[in-house]
């Protein structure tokens, strides 16, 4: 990564902890010496209202805190994917949760289809695809080192969470070893 910005955008719906999501990943961009900008925007409502999460990181000063265009989407939802892949550049990076989203426009972004919601349901809540979705994402990118993560993580999460976390962590990790396409 250079000294250039890296944008991150994670959207989908109210309730899937994307806000969560984006902090947890600002936080570990830190604990690694990077600079980084964490901002949030949300529907009026609590939960099934549009939600999205950007993250800016950067080596030197970050002078504008949103993103405009992005080097990373992670689209949760199909409304969310829908709004915001045009939004994507020739060299960006997709990543989907294939367990709500099928069908893909056109792009000439490296594309990610990970079920991250049926793999947190498969290991215990499906609460948690917020974090196989961050597992994948920062194993995919490499913004962040794994141990950064796991530090950032653990200190936002409510205790007795901590092994159901961090096993979805672990699969998203491992989960983004391959593009789809």
């Amino acid at each position: 990564m250079s000294s250039q910005n890296y944008e991150i955008l994670l959207s989908g719906t109210g309730g899937q902890g994307l806000i969560l999501a984006g902090q947890i990943l600002a936080e570990a961009v830190i604990r690694d010496g990077k600079n980084a900008v964490q901002t949030q925007s949300y529907g009026p409502e609590a939960r099934g209202g549009a939600s999205r999460a950007e993250v800016i990181i950067s080596d030197g000063e970050i002078d504008y805190p949103l993103v405009t265009k992005p080097n990373v989407l992670l689209a949760m939802s199909n409304p969310a994917l829908q709004k915001f892949i045009g939004m994507l550049g020739e060299n960006s990076i997709l990543m989907v949760d294939s367990t709500y989203i099928d069908e893909i426009p056109a792009t000439t972004a490296r594309i990610y289809q990970i079920p991250y919601s049926k793999i947190a349901r498969e290991i215990g809540k499906e609460m948690v695809a917020n974090v196989v979705a961050l597992g994948a994402l920062a194993a995919a990118t490499g913004v962040v080192t794994k141990d950064s993560l796991v530090s950032a993580l653990m200190s936002r999460i409510p205790r007795g969470t901590e092994a159901l976390n961090q096993k979805a962590l672990d699969m998203g990790w491992n989960s983004a070893s391959q593009p789809a396409a």
